[in-house]
Parts: structure tokens; sequence; C-alpha cells
């Protein structure tokens, strides 16, 4: 890569991701890793605060003996925002993984910021796709 293509590359790098293409699905795959059980129902009730989601408001995590890492997940659609989430009381912190467009994932990210402290702790990035990793904490 020349200089040019090097400064073109690192302008394009810096700017906003646009939102997803018309007609892509607006959904977020979501991961509560190895948390308690509240914990999970706590992240899960915040999304479902704002968005709507697969998961219904009586469907609580549950633990599974014997498992040596629990894994919750939930698909939240995130094309209309319902409202902002009441903070929420964490145990401990929570890792969550985020896994959907970047648009998508990132409208999930900033709705978690208004009932969590919310830090990215690690990302990949795809062609039309991201994962990313959050670390939620109590406010």
């Amino acid at each position: 890569m020349n200089s040019a293509e090097q400064a073109s590359h690192a302008e394009n790098s810096a700017r906003p991701q646009p939102p997803d293409p018309p007609g892509q699905p607006d959904e977020v795959l979501v991961e509560v890793v190895g948390c308690a059980t509240q914990d999970a129902h706590a992240v899960f009730s915040a999304l479902r605060e704002s968005f709507a989601s697969d998961r219904a408001a009586d469907d609580v995590p549950t633990e599974i003996n014997g498992a040596s890492a629990t894994v919750w997940t939930a698909t939240v659609d995130v094309t209309d925002l319902h409202g902002q989430a009441a903070p929420r009381r964490l145990t401990a912190p929570v890792t969550v993984d985020l896994q959907g467009g970047y648009w998508a994932v990132n409208r999930i990210r900033e709705s978690l910021t208004h009932a969590f402290a919310v830090r990215v702790v690690g990302t990949a990035a795809g062609d039309q796709e991201e994962e990313v990793q959050l670390r939620l904490e109590n406010r």
C-alpha cells in the first residue's frame, strides 16, 4: 500500500459504519456468559425493555447442574426502540457477546449504557457483521 492508499484507508477506518443495508435483518445474537442467573436475567430484562426479543419476560435463565460455564442466548430485534432501560444491579461483572450487523450491534451497546456501565473488551470485524464482547458492571 502506498502512502496515499494508507491515508485513504486510515480515513475510511475512522468513519462511523453506515446503517445496515435495507432488507437486512436488524437482529443481534446476544450471549451472556458464565454469570449468576439473576445477572443474566437483569441483562435480558434491560434488552427487552428497549427492543423486541425472543425471550419472554417470564423466561428466567436457569442453571444446568454439572455445567462448567453456562451461556444464555437471546435474539434481539433492534428495528424499533421501545424505550430506554432503567439501571439494573448486578451481583458481579457480566460478559456479553454480541453478533450482528454493525449498526444493530452498536444500537444494542448504546442501549445497555442506560442500564449498566459498559466497556468494550474485544471486537472481530467481518465484511457485513461484527462480534463485540462487552463487560457490564453496575453504574
